[in-house]
């Protein structure tokens, strides 16, 4: 039987390669995205292993008011570095100052990096130091600055350049050296600008004295817990010593729980779904073959083949298959992963990490799931194969039956009802959990149901070919309608491409539409400064108070933002003067009102729009989100506690309570209270109204030529701003849709494989049609039309299915449904050219038969 099956396999290779390409294709995706998180993850771990050199022990602030790697920690007093120097065992001791800090490049603007924005002093200790000078020299005047290669290729900046670095402050500099990470260019996407220490105090810590920590190098022989013990002896209140291996893992944990995690996630779901409708494939593949050889079976019952070695042919056969493609697959994951990289740097997500990691685990993931996935898709036809009685050899009998079994009506649609209540139930009451385990059920309802439906929506989707192109037409819609369990396996796998990618683009588009509403509705008119989401990017709140002062301009409010804890709560705050921000953004106050930040009384609304930095006291008030205020129970009067980055613990009273955070955020503090606990806060965005009778032209040129200065960020009107605050959705969509394109390809290599072993089950038939007058003209647009209905079966029935489950899933979010109709109209007609595609080799081969072959066959 081993050897029959390799002869089998052998003499039907033809017809089994779209299968076996199939699984490759889909082995290979896995692969490649498990690759890529492994990649991705290796990266991490190799940037924050060297991220601080050989620091053995760092002193820092104890409080940690954010989980998010891109934050910047709190300050230290200064004088914590002479205490730690003297403790026994320290080697040497590095001051450690970081701030907001960036580079304009050559053309005057600020260096478009997506990461952090960091400046800070050079360590002089290479051994402390993670950075390394390729060109040049360490700074040592204080307007002298080494900017790391990745920032300063951007910037088009060379040594002895002279540029400004924004602390938020202009401060004029001299490029005297590029540093490089390690061996790469920078760590991650961070732009790091080095002063000299003293420049560093001067123009990042604002000449406070404080520091963001101290660098311990251990002598040799001591161990890094015991010099961390050591030096917690000496350190205030409110510091800590924290080892070297401890800050590492801490920074690796913090990426892999706010990025890596959600990203191998994503990526695992993409190869599933591409092994998925690869499994379709296969399954609808090994049906028909082992339908066409209900003869050949038979005859090998009535020679004494049992029911176990019929079952063994098949089941080697698809271990073969499957055995094949699965290692083809993983030796071809690498190059995918590859690809997949280059696709994320187009869509502006670029992944700098050098080479390709394919490690054991991913090997032993994807190659018991290519060979399991393989065998189970062969399970059915497996099955009915070993049920063919010997009598079967006897006679003629069809390849497939026409027919759909009762059971499969009850059972698909008793389940389709449980399906769809419980995604609708889980939509209604906003619970995710019944509207994924009705989705699952839904999906598994339209397979059953498939060849159910198949039948009535073939001639419904014919009758235009039927119609309107003649006998070839009504051919192609007839040979549809007479197998529907056919139709309905060679259109399934297409139907859960096209449904997850609709699925997708409705989610996504509803969040977009939900956000530029919700950004439309914040920013009711005029112009607006954007610096941006980098918390770390931004501009001095000065900024404001001079745009208030242009003659064009009637109102402008600074807003910014900052990490804390409110109420022992990881949270991104608003900084601005919440009642000043009230005139530029609809904030829908439901119940109080909006506190003023001291700062501004006795100015003039226009005057007063950054507030002040000032360090003193501020008015210990706030504003929340309604969203937030119901969950936590708050209401106007509540105080909260809100934990400063430098340690302080302060209690705060809920002032007002309001329900668009779109722009705001869900916690609005006043600018005084915020600058008495953080160093010289940043706005990233300037809300501002022209005055009456200005134009916004002559208000926009105004606040351009105001913003030279402050690095240029980008003047934008409304519907500018509303469409760069949803940019990110598009590039989102668009991995979407190259990332689920393999799946749509494995779908469309079925239906291909579908027809052409439908061409060869109709021989004896297409050579009649010959012999009674058929051109070949005719024949292969019998076979396109037949491609055609049976991909806009899948392309329909898929975007009915995502629809349904997008608007699902957008209510169980609380989100407004939108549908995204041109994208979903472009689904529609790439599946019906696609579909034409698909039938392009088996048109041409039925259109090459010989009429008097064809008709001898059989």
């Amino acid at each position: 039987m081993i050897g029959l099956a390799f002869r089998e396999l052998w003499g039907r290779r033809r017809r089994l390669t779209s299968s076996l390409v199939a699984v490759f294709l889909g082995v290979a995706f896995l692969t490649g995205t498990l690759a890529l998180g492994d990649t991705l993850s290796r990266a991490i771990d190799r940037y924050y292993a060297n991220s601080n050199g050989h620091t053995d022990v760092m002193i820092r602030n104890a409080t940690q008011v954010s989980k998010s790697p891109g934050d910047l920690p709190g300050e230290i007093d200064g004088a914590v570095l002479a205490r730690v120097k003297g403790v026994p065992g320290v080697a040497d001791a590095q001051p450690v100052i970081q701030g907001s800090g960036q580079p304009l490049g050559r053309d005057g603007k600020v260096i478009p990096e997506r990461g952090p924005r960091i400046a800070g002093n050079w360590i002089e200790d290479p051994r402390l130091n993670a950075y390394r000078i390729t060109q040049g020299r360490a700074p040592r005047a204080p307007d002298e600055v080494v900017i790391n290669k990745r920032a300063a290729d951007h910037g088009k900046l060379r040594v002895g350049d002279r540029t400004v670095v924004l602390t938020p402050e202009r401060v004029p500099v001299t490029v005297v050296g590029i540093s490089m990470f390690g061996k790469d260019p920078a760590f991650g996407e961070t732009a790091f600008t080095a002063f000299s220490l003293e420049g560093a105090q001067r123009y990042v810590a604002h000449g406070t004295g404080r520091l963001t920590g101290v660098a311990l190098r251990a002598a040799p022989g001591v161990g890094q817990g015991e010099l961390a013990a050591r030096a917690s002896r000496v350190l205030p209140a409110g510091t800590e010593a924290i080892t070297g291996k401890a800050l590492v893992a801490e920074g690796i944990g913090q990426v892999r729980d706010v990025f890596v995690k959600t990203f191998q996630t994503a990526l695992g779901a993409f190869g599933a779904v591409a092994l998925l409708v690869a499994a379709f494939s296969i399954h609808n593949t090994f049906t028909i073959t082992l339908a066409q050889r209900t003869r050949e079976s038979a005859l090998l019952r009535a020679v004494g083949a049992s029911r176990r070695q019929l079952a063994g042919l098949v089941g080697a056969e698809a271990l073969v298959v499957g055995g094949l493609a699965t290692a083809a697959g993983i030796a071809g994951g690498a190059g995918c992963a590859f690809l997949l990289k280059l696709v994320f740097s187009g869509f502006g997500m670029g992944l700098d990490a050098q080479g390709v990691v394919l490690t054991a685990r991913t090997v032993l993931i994807a190659a018991p799931v290519g060979l399991v996935v393989t065998l189970l898709a062969v399970l059915g036809p497996a099955v009915r194969a070993v049920r063919i009685p010997p009598i079967a050899a006897m006679r003629e009998s069809a390849a497939e039956p026409a027919g759909v079994s009762e059971t499969r009506v009850i059972v698909g649609s008793v389940v389709a009802a449980v399906g769809i209540g419980a995604v609708v139930f889980g939509a209604v009451i906003g619970r995710g959990a019944w509207t994924g385990v009705g989705a699952l059920m839904s999906l598994a309802a339209m397979v059953v149901l498939g060849p159910v439906v198949a039948r009535p929506a073939a001639t419904l989707i014919g009758m235009p070919a039927a119609r309107f192109r003649g006998v070839s037409g009504r051919l192609a819609r007839e040979n549809a309608v007479r197998s529907p369990r056919r139709t309905a396996g060679a259109a399934t796998a297409l139907m859960i491409g096209v449904g997850v990618v609709t699925l997708l683009t409705v989610f996504a588009g509803s969040l977009r539409a939900s956000l530029a509403d919700g950004v439309a509705g914040s920013f009711r008119s005029g112009l607006v400064v954007n610096g941006g989401t980098n918390e770390t990017g931004g501009f001095e709140p000065s900024l404001a108070t001079q745009a208030a002062s242009l003659p064009q301009i009637a109102t402008a409010v600074g807003l910014g933002k900052g990490a804390a804890r409110v109420d022992g709560h990881a949270a991104t705050v608003g900084v601005a003067d919440p009642a000043l921000l009230g005139r530029v953004l609809s904030l829908d106050v439901t119940s109080g009102t909006l506190p003023s930040d001291p700062a501004s009384a006795g100015s003039t609304p226009a005057a007063a729009g950054s507030g002040s930095a000032a360090a003193g006291g501020g008015a210990a008030v706030l504003a929340v989100g309604k969203k937030v205020a119901d969950q936590r129970k708050w209401k106007v009067g509540t105080v909260v506690t809100v934990t400063f980055s430098d340690g302080s613990r302060v209690p705060m009273t809920v002032a007002a309570i309001y329900k668009r955070t779109d722009l705001s955020g869900e916690y609005l503090v006043p600018r005084t209270a915020w600058a008495a606990h953080n160093r010289r806060p940043l706005d990233t965005a300037v809300f501002a109204t022209s005055k009456q009778g200005v134009s916004e032209a002559d208000a926009r040129a105004a606040l351009t030529s105001l913003v030279r200065s402050y690095g240029a960020p980008e003047v934008q009107n409304r519907s500018e701003y509303v469409t760069a605050q949803t940019k990110q959705m598009n590039a989102f969509l668009g991995i979407v849709y190259v990332m689920l394109a393999l799946a749509i390809l494995i779908a469309l290599l079925g239906i291909a494989n579908t027809l052409a072993l439908s061409v060869h089950e109709r021989t004896r038939e297409l050579g009649l049609l010959r012999a009674v007058g058929a051109t070949r003209g005719q024949v292969r647009a019998m076979i396109r039309w037949e491609s055609l209905i049976v991909s806009l079966f899948g392309t329909a029935g898929g975007a009915g299915f995502g629809l349904f489950l997008g608007w699902a899933l957008v209510s169980a979010l609380s989100d407004p449904f939108s549908v995204p109709v041109v994208p979903l109209v472009v689904i529609l007609l790439v599946g019906a050219v696609a579909g034409v595609l698909a039938a392009l080799r088996p048109a041409r081969r039925a259109a090459r038969l010989p009429a008097l072959t064809a008709v001898a066959s059989g």
